[in-house]
């Protein structure tokens, strides 16, 4: 039966039908998964807020040291900087990782289990100390990209 309101036990199911935890073995090595996914959710946004500087600095430097002969084309086809380039590519592809798993820890926290509930806030607390905490300087751009 599914839960509707936050629960302590050491019995969970998480995710998957096959990801039971009956032991209290199996449910810390549970907590931990959920402990570390969220800070590597955090490691990955800030992976993606540093590329996307890194490629904006790019194109800004390369606009001016060589003039574009035809902008528009040079803009839409991929020139620095440009909608296909490798790192608005390489943004992209972490956006959609990072979205899914900010998906599968929603679900996670939506089987109402009370320590996979405080595993994931401590995950993103601890990943969001160790990896994002030094981007004062940075405006999220996506503020769902928070959590």
């Amino acid at each position: 039966m599914m839960h509707m309101t936050f629960y302590w036990s050491r019995q969970v199911t998480l995710l998957f039908d096959s990801w039971k935890t009956d032991t209290w073995t199996s449910y810390s090595l549970t907590l931990l998964a959920c402990l570390l996914v969220p800070a590597f959710y955090q490691y990955l946004e800030d992976l993606r807020v540093r590329i996307k500087r890194a490629a904006s600095s790019s194109s800004l430097k390369s606009s001016s040291d060589a003039p574009i002969r035809a902008p528009l084309l040079s803009a839409k086809l991929g020139g620095a900087g440009g909608r296909f380039s490798a790192g608005r590519l390489a943004e992209s592809v972490l956006f959609g990782v990072n979205a899914a798993i900010g998906y599968m820890i929603m679900l996670a926290i939506m089987s109402f289990n009370g320590g996979v509930f405080v595993a994931i806030v401590l995950g993103l607390a601890i990943g969001y100390l160790a990896f994002r905490s030094g981007d004062d300087d940075v405006v999220v751009d996506n503020p769902c990209a928070c959590a």
